[in-house]
């Protein structure tokens, strides 16, 4: 959709302390409620919150009359401990959901399987079931191919240790991302809701630290709603904020999970499947940019999550959604956890909350800080210790597109020194 942006949103001044400064003096306004910010969060950023909504609620004389500001959160490990691409992964092999590939042939699931992965998925899954059929991998005759599946999902090798993926912009897209949705091909929105809908059951009824048999092995058996985001959230939305989801888990997946933290569906920006004309997902995915449809290399990663915000939240259509937009058509705030989200952390104008989970090259961002827009609040459910080493920003921080590494650039080109880890 397109956005009318009436004027542009000023950027909050910043403290010598790095606080958000108050908002100028304005004329009377008719009172309304203040929102408040729960307790729960490290150090003073419960009161840096606080002074966003402050600055940028509709209660302030500030807002009326303009945009609602926007405010972007990942989702997994963000809003929710754990991964809930992961969870309806395990469910799908234990629930035998996914198809078996056109002859067999499992590079038609992602162009970017290297041939020892197709050739180690095919050997383990051959004979289970007829292409474009589920195959049994909830049963004991299928735990191998369960096995090999999982390996190349969550390792991105194949058992034997073969690197399952290749070709790939590591700024775009992540291929073992991608190959969830890409496995859900055959299926339609509506199912796979459903699918998700029962993992999310099973796994916030599950015990914390729990474990789940897939396959021959075990996996992680439980999610978790962090109420300290479920909160900020219902907050930022009373108070006037138009909050969003971008996600590198399935659409319908996340849809599922983000209702519960009272996101629409028309709110959450997920890995989206091409269809057919009787809307069952192919395993190809929709593009963004200057990517078109099918072509599989654009997923909300990186890069990809600023492209694919700007196209559905603020309707910039073509190439120049891949760039950084204005600020005044930017989100004033967002929220993430890991590398995957540093570009729109980055492009957040007024404040960046990272969850951390000792990433290198967002935890380099996040306390070099040199805009004083960044808090780091530790995980809020079995936080991460402290990372003993600093993190290697001045040398092998940055991963390029073709995965070279080198030093974390800031915008003037000059290197973020080594950073220490001082929130856990």
């Amino acid at each position: 959709m397109q956005r009318k942006w009436a004027a542009p949103l000023a950027l909050a001044a910043v403290t010598g302390s790095g606080l958000l400064a108050a908002p100028p003096a304005a004329a009377a306004h008719t009172p309304c409620p203040r929102v408040t910010v729960g307790s729960g969060w490290y150090g003073d950023n419960q009161a840096r919150l606080q002074q966003l909504i402050d600055r940028y609620g509709s209660c302030n004389p500030y807002r009326p009359g303009r945009t609602k500001p926007v405010a972007v959160f990942d989702w997994d490990n963000t809003v929710v401990k754990n991964d809930v691409g992961d969870a309806t992964m395990f469910w799908l092999l234990r629930n035998g959901r996914i198809r078996q590939p056109a002859a067999g042939d499992w590079s038609t699931t992602s162009r970017f399987l290297t041939p020892a992965a197709t050739k180690a998925l095919a050997d383990a899954c051959a004979g289970l079931a007829r292409p474009g059929t589920p195959l049994l991998t909830g049963t004991p005759a299928g735990a191998a191919c369960a096995d090999e599946i999982n390996a190349v999902y969550g390792t991105a090798a194949t058992r034997a240790g073969a690197p399952a993926f290749a070709g790939w912009d590591r700024r775009t897209t992540e291929p073992s991302y991608a190959w969830l949705p890409q496995l859900m091909q055959g299926w339609t929105a509506r199912e796979i809701r459903g699918f998700a809908a029962a993992a999310r059951t099973e796994n916030l009824a599950a015990p914390v630290g729990s474990t789940q048999r897939v396959g021959s092995g075990t996996a992680t058996g439980w999610v978790r709603y962090y109420d300290q985001q479920k909160d900020l959230i219902k907050g930022l939305q009373k108070a006037g904020f138009d909050v969003w989801i971008s996600s590198a888990s399935p659409q319908p997946v996340v849809e599922v999970w983000a209702q519960g933290a009272g996101i629409a569906a028309d709110h959450v920006i997920g890995i989206r499947n091409t269809t057919t004309y009787g809307g069952k997902f192919t395993p190809h995915l929709q593009g963004c940019g200057s990517v078109r449809d099918g072509a599989d290399s654009m997923i909300t990663y990186i890069d990809g999550k600023r492209c694919w915000i700007n196209k559905e939240i603020f309707g910039v259509r073509g190439a120049a959604a891949e760039r950084v937009l204005p600020a005044a058509r930017r989100q004033v705030f967002a929220a993430g956890d890991s590398d995957t989200d540093i570009s729109f952390l980055r492009d957040a104008t007024a404040l960046r909350l990272v969850v951390n989970r000792n990433k290198n090259e967002l935890m380099c961002w996040a306390y070099d800080n040199t805009d004083g827009r960044w808090i780091v609040n530790p995980m809020f459910i079995e936080p991460k210790k402290r990372k003993t080493d600093p993190y290697p920003c001045a040398t092998t921080g940055y991963v390029d597109h073709d995965g070279t590494k080198g030093p974390v650039r800031r915008g003037d080109g000059s290197v973020v020194p080594d950073q220490t880890d001082s929130v856990y």
